[in-house]
C-alpha cells in the first residue's frame, strides 16, 4: 500500500471521529501516577489523541503526530476549545523522527514499527518515560492488525527498547482466566536513566 493509500485508509477512518470519545490507552490511564507534573510529551501516530488529550490535560506540553491531517486537524480544534496545552502536527515519525534528548514522556500505543524504536528512546530526556502498548501475536479474542509485521512476539517488546530500563511490564498472554485481565496486547513503561 503507498504512503497516499495509507493517509487516505487513516483519513477515512477518523472522518466522523470525536475527540470526546478518544480515550488514552490503559498503559497510560493505569499508571498517569508515574506521569512528571511538568514538562514536554509526545504522542506518537494519536490517530484521534486519546494519549495526547489525557497528557495534556495533566499539564504537560503535548504535541501529537499522525500521518491524518483530518486526525490532526481534530484534536487541534479540541484542544483550542478546552485550552490544553496540545498541539497536533502531521508527521511521520518513522520518516521524521523526535530529536533525541527532546521529551520527558513519550506514548505510543497500538502502532509498532520496530525501526522506530531506538529514536523513541534516544528521544526521551534523561529521567524521562516511555508509555507504550501494542498488540501481541498471541490473541485470546481477536482485534488488532492482521499482518504479523505489526504484531509483537512473546516478550518481544521488552527486547525493543534496551537502552530504557523496564518500569512496568504486562503481557497476560493466554494464562488462567482469560475472560478477565488484560489480553491481546503488551505494556511496558520504561525509563531513561538520569
Amino acid at each position: 500500500m503507498s504512503d497516499a493509500d495509507q493517509i487516505a485508509k487513516w483519513n477515512s477512518r477518523y472522518r466522523d471521529a470525536d475527540p470526546n470519545d478518544a480515550r488514552a490507552a490503559e498503559v497510560l490511564s493505569r499508571h498517569m501516577h508515574l506521569l512528571p507534573t511538568a514538562g514536554s510529551a509526545l504522542d506518537v501516530a494519536c490517530g484521534i489523541g486519546g494519549n495526547g488529550i489525557l497528557l495534556a490535560s495533566h499539564g504537560l506540553e503535548t504535541s501529537a503526530w499522525d500521518v491524518s491531517d483530518v486526525a490532526v486537524d481534530a484534536i487541534n480544534r479540541f484542544a483550542s476549545n478546552h485550552y490544553l496545552p496540545l498541539t497536533g502536527a502531521v508527521r511521520d515519525a518513522v520518516t521524521d523522527p523526535p530529536a533525541p534528548g527532546s521529551v520527558d514522556v513519550i506514548a505510543c500505543t497500538r502502532f509498532l514499527d520496530r525501526s522506530l524504536c531506538p529514536a523513541l528512546a534516544a528521544a526521551l530526556k534523561p529521567g524521562g518515560l516511555l508509555f507504550y502498548q501494542t498488540f501481541t501475536r498471541l490473541r485470546v479474542h481477536g482485534g488488532g492488525p492482521s499482518n504479523p509485521d505489526y504484531l509483537l512476539k512473546d516478550g518481544e517488546l521488552l527486547s525493543l527498547f534496551p537502552t530504557l530500563s523496564p518500569v512496568i511490564y504486562v503481557e497476560e498472554r493466554d494464562l488462567g482466566d482469560i475472560a478477565q485481565g488484560f489480553r491481546d496486547q503488551a505494556m511496558l513503561v520504561a525509563l531513561r536513566s538520569a
